[in-house]
């Protein structure tokens, strides 16, 4: 009931806060050559406005990616940013439309720090494989301003040492000043809409039949980085994979708990980020 009455008061009040994008000014809907997919339908609603659209961030990658394909044309797509793209982004958006009152978008949008002003338009965005980003100076710069302005960014999908170094060494020059923190258990994060006491590592597709992590990423980490406020504006998924949990939440063969916890993870730090 707790559950419940929480939602419906975000769901009423703070979400009206959504409909502060100025559409004019944004560039329109464009889907990318993905590493995984390249023929998965678009919605025929793909050109109705909404008032949450899901932001996914494109980066260069850096000369350690495991999953790029496009080098210096990571801006064309077939680079790591297009992981689970855009299968996962599509049902994580028909979720949010099932299961909260968020007026949300068919289709993602994928936003580039280099575009001018264009990431300030969305105010929730999210990056996967951030273990292989290698910002520029410039794109760090904008990414903090983006996110001092109010902006929010998850990130997701990377494993272990190697990984979370240089995961770092772009973080170093977003926020050089603010390292990431554990989130304690009691943080509105994990209780924004759903209670996620019991997290546990959400492993990806792969990790089906095989082992269940990747490199020396055993032990899942729910950290963030928090503004001068005490609000998280950074969310950290190292060690799982929430967006596999999306991608494959159509399958019968993807174990539910991971696909469920996923879910309530996203629609948990979707609904922080936008009233908190």
């Amino acid at each position: 009931m707790a559950v419940k009455i929480r939602q419906a008061l975000l769901i009423g009040g703070g979400i009206a806060a959504l409909g502060c994008s100025l559409w004019a000014f944004q560039k329109p809907f464009r889907e990318y050559p993905a590493i995984e997919y390249n023929d998965f339908p678009v919605p025929d609603d793909y050109r109705q406005p909404a008032e949450f659209t899901f932001a996914r961030l494109m980066y260069p990658p850096a000369a350690t990616a495991r999953f790029d394909r496009a080098g210096r044309y990571w801006a064309q797509g077939m680079s790591s940013w297009t992981q689970d793209y855009p299968r996962a982004d599509r049902h994580l958006a028909q979720a949010l439309r099932r299961l909260t009152r968020i007026n949300t978008r068919s289709v993602e949008q994928a936003v580039n720090l280099d575009d001018d002003d264009e990431v300030y338009n969305w105010p929730w965005v999210y990056a996967v494989r951030t273990g292989e980003w290698d910002l520029t100076e410039a794109q760090a710069k904008r990414l903090r301003d983006y996110i001092e302005r109010g902006g929010f960014l998850m990130v997701d999908d990377f494993w272990g040492t190697f990984e979370w170094q240089v995961f770092m060494r772009s973080m170093n020059r977003v926020f050089p000043d603010r390292p990431p923190v554990d989130v304690d258990n009691a943080d509105a994060l994990f209780h924004t809409i759903y209670d996620l006491n019991d997290r546990f590592r959400v492993t990806g597709a792969w990790g089906r039949f095989g082992r269940p992590y990747q490199d020396d990423g055993d032990t899942p980490y729910w950290r963030a980085i928090y503004d001068g406020k005490n609000r998280v504006v950074l969310a950290i998924v190292a060690n799982s994979d929430l967006g596999d949990s999306w991608e494959y939440a159509d399958d019968p063969s993807y174990p539910e708990k991971w696909s469920g916890l996923g879910i309530r993870v996203a629609v948990n730090y979707i609904a922080y980020g936008m009233t908190h």
